[in-house]
């Protein structure tokens, strides 16, 4: 199993480092202040570090933070301790405006993504965009009627491989969509799974689905 490293405190962050964890992966997770994350590695035992430092240590690591801090976080953690490794990257590019109707609003156009910008500003790492497109609380082993679907994509067939490994684990049916340019349509994924959680307080109970006439054929 892997060492993986969590980048960011929050709810996902924490709800990915346990699930990883309880995978058989080895995880630290990093923020600014490891005093932040006391109670969590005392009620979970999952080590806690400084962004640099989790970075440095671990084969793969995992960006959880807000969109708009994405950039920062990855310059905190140290382009030269992510060099050459896979990064999965499970941000929105989510304003801090409240929702219309139930529809985040985002700060990226149509044809753009952050994950690009994250891509551009940081070449030598290897993002690959997951766990964008559903709530912290479904990321790991999903309870549906049948596997939920998650998009990926990646400029690096190697990073992918790497994380479609993983999204298998977590219970997920991986589909590749191919190069960071895809993470223009994969963002917004996150506004349509957000409305019924707006509009009916419905967080948990919805995930997509992609039918594969293929995989029914008998």
């Amino acid at each position: 199993m892997s060492k993986i490293g969590i980048l960011g405190s929050g709810i996902v962050g924490q709800t990915l480092a346990i699930g990883l964890r309880d995978k058989g992966h080895t995880v630290k997770i990093g923020s600014r202040s490891s005093d932040k994350l006391a109670s969590f590695t005392k009620s979970t035992g999952v080590a806690n570090g400084t962004t640099a430092d989790v970075a440095r240590w671990a084969d793969y690591a995992v960006l959880c933070v807000k969109g708009a801090g994405a950039v920062n976080a990855v310059r905190e953690a140290g382009p030269e301790n992510l060099r050459g490794k896979v990064v999965i990257d499970t941000t929105n590019p989510i304003t801090d405006e409240p929702p219309e109707d139930g529809v985040v609003r985002m700060f990226t156009g149509p044809n753009s993504s952050l994950m690009e910008q994250l891509q551009t500003t940081y070449p030598d790492v290897h993002f690959v965009k997951a766990f964008n497109s559903v709530g912290a609380a479904l990321m790991v082993n999903p309870r549906f009627s049948t596997r939920p679907t998650m998009f990926y994509c990646g400029n690096d067939a190697g990073a992918k491989a790497i994380v479609r490994g993983l999204l298998e684990q977590c219970g997920w049916e991986p589909a590749d969509m191919g190069t960071a340019r895809a993470a223009r349509a994969l963002e917004p994924l996150v506004q349509l799974w957000c409305i019924p959680g707006f509009r009916e307080n419905r967080w948990a109970d919805h995930a997509f689905h992609v039918l594969n006439p293929a995989a029914s054929k008998v």
